[in-house]
């Protein structure tokens, strides 16, 4: 086997009861030489003791902390242990399909790009629906106003129903379930602005690309799956799912990301409510049976006043007791 030219840097990203699916995964549906880094940070010791058992038995590096870290705070570790000329950045909970490797490099390689994003798909990889194919990342002035447009092409289509198949193009905005970027590029920027806790960090990393005058890729030739929740959370991963999408770290990420690109802060950004609809993962199965009481007893309006009043609130206070010690990210014991 040849000498690998790429680091893989597997890291957390909003539970780890998936975590040793996906590594397993990763190593049947990835046929090209890469290195392993693995970032654990602070799993529960189930998960733990079989990282550090598959860790023995493949040779791969595994870094473990005993306490919570940030998407950003995990990829500048395992950053610091990579000396490849690219670096393949994921999240412990995504499923990688054959060829997905050799066609990011493959398009770096042809095209110069310092960052390539594969096909994202959520779900089940047999369910077919994107995630995004690429998306738009760039700020304009409106108004007198500096804002972020931002998108993500194609979310919620399946593949079978696309008129024309998907192929490699330029792109202005990637995520970091699965990123390729050239080892060169992170050292010329510095790696990852840590004061990103928990969202906007895909945003800011490629408006950082483009500022820099570096180009970003597509390639639909690589295929993940982000093996997205659809019902409701383990137990397991409730302290660090309410911490990883809570209050605080959403305030002060967004706080963060207005005074760096100099924006206007806008308390309807839509990061608040996609993080808040996040936590209410958690409170999903009692909410469900709640709230379709209520609705027989009086009716959807009254249901969804009632909801506003007391559920929302009542959620709030649940996110700031259980998450404790924000700026410290806390130990999960």
């Amino acid at each position: 086997m040849s000498e690998p030219i790429v680091t893989l840097i597997v890291v957390p990203r909003e539970r780890f009861s998936v975590a040793v699916q996906s590594l397993e995964n990763l190593y049947q549906n990835t046929d090209s030489p890469f290195s392993l880094v693995y970032v654990d940070g602070g799993s529960p010791r189930k998960v733990r003791d079989r990282l550090a058992e598959e860790s023995r038995r493949r040779g791969f590096d595994l870094i473990r902390t005993e306490h919570y870290l940030t998407p950003n705070q995990a990829r500048n570790l395992g950053l610091a242990h990579a000396t490849t000329p690219y670096v393949v950045f994921l999240d412990n909970d995504v499923l990688v399909e054959p060829g997905w490797l050799s066609a990011l490099v493959a398009c770096a390689e042809e095209t110069g790009a310092a960052a390539v994003g594969p096909l994202y798909l959520e779900g089940r990889p047999d369910d077919r629906i994107i995630h995004m194919a690429g998306g738009l990342a760039h700020i304009s002035e409106e108004g007198g106003r500096r804002i972020v447009c931002f998108d993500d092409f194609l979310e919620g289509r399946c593949v079978d129903d696309l008129p024309t198949p998907l192929v490699r193009q330029p792109t202005e905005l990637l995520e970091f379930h699965c990123m390729l970027v050239r080892r060169d590029v992170l050292d010329r920027i510095g790696g990852f602005d840590e004061g990103f806790l928990n969202t906007r960090e895909q945003v800011d990393f490629c408006l950082t690309l483009g500022a820099a005058g570096e180009r970003v890729y597509i390639e639909p030739a690589a295929r993940v799956t982000y093996m997205k929740i659809k019902t409701h959370i383990a137990l397991s991963d409730l302290r660090y799912f309410t911490l990883r999408w809570s209050e605080a770290w959403t305030r002060a990420t967004l706080e963060h990301y207005h005074r760096k690109w100099n924006l206007q802060m806008d308390e309807t950004d839509l990061a608040v409510t996609w993080t808040k609809k996040q936590r209410y993962l958690f409170l999903e199965p009692l909410l469900t049976k709640t709230l379709t009481l209520m609705f027989h007893m009086i009716g959807r309006r009254r249901t969804r006043r009632l909801a506003q009043l007391l559920v929302f609130p009542i959620e709030g206070l649940l996110n700031r007791l259980l998450v404790r010690d924000p700026l410290n990210r806390s130990a999960p014991r």
